[in-house]
């Protein structure tokens, strides 16, 4: 039941069920994805996947709706991908300060709540907890190892060049999407926390920015809330950006390492605009755009 309304949820099969369906959002793995992309759109579906399954192709869009929202005018296949939590997360942010000067180099440091990896890596956390202060043995399942009261430099797995999966979605992702040669290179971390995924990011620019001006830009950007007054204790943190929309930022300062860099720290609930919300957006813009 929805809205009073009581709806037929249906076994997902090929068939003809997607005849007369605008927009399906899709969000049951890249393996599903690719088997049932072909009878989703079919009929002229377009298929917003949430999935790593379609992201690096060529022919299809990567889409967070602040940063390119035109290229789901590139559409050809009916599929339109929805990025990486982190990359969405990171790249809300960055994207008013790559539109002041050029973003040639990131480094960023994630640090990623348990919800990341499912209901059962929440419960798995809280399980662990209320072990660890009982006194009893812990049980580790979903994680490499214990992740209450710990952190975990480690998320999805390990490539050739020591790299997790995790950690090079960001890197080609923000280049595909914000079609710049740029460098990213991050390091991934689980951290024992429910919602909402952290970044510390520092970026360097072409030109060398104020620190008045980057806040300025971020306090315009669509998506984005700055959260900074360090006298104040100000600074986002998951705690609060749990449950909501934006993208928050703070900790904006001049990287005393390069003269040309910036750094910060944001947060965002990455399953709110790091997924569902970033999908609907998407449907939001291809509706106004006349593009189904």
């Amino acid at each position: 039941e929805f809205k009073g309304k009581k709806h037929t949820v249906k076994e997902l099969k090929h068939n003809d069920d997607f005849k007369g369906i605008d927009i399906a959002l899709t969000s049951a793995g890249a393996g599903t994805s690719r088997e049932f992309a072909p009878t989703i759109t079919r009929y002229g579906a377009v298929m917003i996947d949430n999935s790593s399954a379609f992201r690096m192709e060529d022919d299809v869009p990567l889409v967070v709706p602040e940063v390119n929202a035109e290229d789901c005018r590139a559409m050809t296949r009916n599929i339109i991908a929805n990025p990486n939590c982190s990359t969405i997360v990171m790249i809300v942010a960055i994207k008013p300060i790559h539109d002041l000067s050029p973003i040639r180099r990131i480094h960023a440091a994630t640090y990623q709540a348990a919800s990341g990896a499912g209901a059962a890596a929440m419960q798995e956390m809280e399980d662990q907890t209320k072990q660890v202060l009982a006194g009893s043995p812990v049980t580790i399942d979903k994680f490499q190892y214990q992740l209450a009261f710990n952190v975990i430099p480690h998320v999805d797995i390990f490539l050739e060049n020591d790299y997790t999966k995790e950690e090079m979605k960001m890197h080609h992702e923000t280049r595909k999407m914000m079609h710049a040669d740029l460098s990213v290179s991050t390091t991934a971390v689980r951290i024992p926390v429910y919602r909402a995924h952290s970044e510390a990011i520092w970026v360097e620019t072409e030109d060398e920015l104020s620190v008045d001006q980057v806040r300025s830009a971020m306090e315009k950007a669509p998506g984005l809330e700055v959260v900074d007054d360090p006298k104040t204790l100000k600074y986002p943190m998951p705690l609060f950006a749990a449950g909501k929309d934006p993208v928050y930022v703070g900790r904006i300062r001049k990287d005393v390492a390069h003269p040309r860099g910036i750094a910060f720290w944001c947060v965002g609930d990455q399953i709110r605009k790091g997924a569902a919300l970033n999908a609907v957006q998407i449907a939001e813009y291809i509706i106004e755009s006349k593009l189904v």
